[in-house]
């Protein structure tokens, strides 16, 4: 519920009480003895949903559109009246429902958006605090860099400017987007770099990119997309209805920041192409994420509050959503792509461990088979390592050339386009012993 406050012109008096009093409003006004042109302060209470049908009313009614209003939160109403009030709103079938008035949307929109150098400090914190919890494969650490993530109001912003025609508020939202981005990649990149050249992570390449919390975001799947659409969804109703966007922005920003720090591990460690992956779900997610709160924002009725913008609010709306619609269409054929690639990478670790298998005899048996895979987007295995157990007394079966013929035969290309490349096989044996408690030592 909301307490208004409302500063009448001269000459309004009578026409702002009668418009309360036909709604069944209780009031309380207040003269005004600044000597301006306002003589009265009328403060009255509404329920959330009311406040902009209410405020249109009090419009329509001679109240200037640019006339001090205040609107408050108001924890309690005890009036009767006012509960009569609620019921009605409740049961009108043309309220508006459980959200805000345009005046508060904008307001929350711009409080989200942080001053730039609050922006600036933040992001950099982040970024650097995700790539940190990646090198560390520390989830707990990542998901740390996620609740100070700025990162929740640009993109509102961006959609509340849009549906409402606030052209300043879309270009601060948009702005600070595309800043965000970049100063997160940079600021990933120039930690990661420090650490690596210092020392301080003495990883090499292949070291790097087999880390779990940084393995996982390389190949990107669609699976990536409702999580950001979900957060842009989340996102608007948190801002719309008035709730708290707190657990909404991390939601946003575990979307958006560790794929971020990816990329930046990526550019130190000099090999860009390997977080391609990354970097397409970084711009996967800031554009869903977009798609979704602004979709979200139109279907909740937002328009702008001149009759006169709302055909050029309307044709923007739609010009925005279709570009969109578009990138995520583009976007989802891609990850559609890794994901068909991922199940047929998985398919042929299958195939390599059963082609092992079939190839030994006696008490030889395969314990392990690993799969470097390499390229982007359609991951494609490059090499095999098989480790074969075998016992003490008997020498290792050797394995390797059949092996690598029969997986020659067992190598795809991605949905059968092109000549598969060719797999560089490994086999490596282990001496295994059984122990008398029936366990195996190596």
């Amino acid at each position: 519920m909301r307490l208004v406050q409302v500063m009448v012109p001269a000459g309004k008096r009578e026409t702002v009480l009668s418009t309360l009093d036909e709604e069944g409003i209780d009031y309380v006004l207040s003269d005004e003895t600044s000597g301006r042109e306002y003589t009265a302060v009328v403060s009255f209470p509404l329920p959330t949903e009311a406040v902009e049908p209410m405020l249109e009313e009090l419009r329509e009614a001679g109240l200037e559109r640019d006339a001090y209003t205040v609107v408050l939160n108001a924890e309690t109403v005890v009036s009767k009246r006012f509960e009569d009030l609620e019921q009605r709103y409740a049961e009108d079938e043309a309220s508006s429902g459980d959200r805000i008035a345009r005046e508060e949307l904008v307001t929350r929109a711009m409080e989200l958006s942080p001053q730039l150098g609050a922006f600036v400090a933040m992001t950099v914190i982040s970024a650097v605090v995700a790539t940190a919890g990646l090198l560390l494969d520390s989830a707990a650490v990542v998901v740390g860099s996620m609740v100070i993530a700025p990162l929740i109001g640009p993109a509102m912003a961006a959609s509340v400017g849009t549906v409402l025609d606030e052209d300043e508020l879309f270009v601060r939202g948009v702005k600070l987007q595309v800043l965000g981005a970049v100063l997160a990649v940079a600021s990933a990149a120039g930690f990661a770099a420090l650490l690596r050249y210092g020392r301080v992570v003495p990883f090499g390449v292949d070291e790097v990119f087999s880390i779990a919390e940084v393995r996982e975001r390389l190949a990107p799947d669609v699976l990536s997309l409702p999580i950001a659409l979900g957060s842009g969804v989340a996102g608007a109703l948190s801002l719309s209805s008035g709730v708290s966007t707190a657990l909404v922005g991390v939601m946003i920003a575990a979307a958006l920041v560790p794929p971020t720090a990816v990329v930046g591990i990526g550019i130190a460690w000099g090999r860009p192409g390997t977080v391609a992956g990354a970097a397409l779900l970084v711009v996967v997610n800031f554009v869903a994420v977009n798609f979704a709160a602004l979709a979200t924002l139109w279907y909740k009725g937002y328009r702008p509050g001149s009759f006169w913008r709302l055909d050029e609010a309307r044709a923007t709306t739609v010009r925005r959503v279709a570009v969109l619609g578009v990138a995520i269409l583009l976007s989802t054929a891609v990850l559609g792509g890794v994901t068909v690639a991922s199940y047929e990478s998985a398919q042929f670790q299958t195939a390599a461990h059963e082609e092992a298998d079939a190839l030994l005899d006696g008490d030889a048996r395969v314990i392990d088979v690993e799969v470097t895979y390499g390229g982007f987007p359609f991951r494609q295995p490059t090499a095999v390592t098989v480790t074969v157990g075998h016992s003490p007394e008997a020498s290792p079966p050797r394995i390797g050339d059949a092996l690598a013929r029969n997986l020659a035969d067992d190598t795809q290309t991605p949905f059968g386009i092109g000549e598969p490349a060719a797999v560089d096989v490994s086999v490596r044996y282990v001496a295994v012993e059984e122990s008398h408690t029936g366990r195996e030592t190596a």
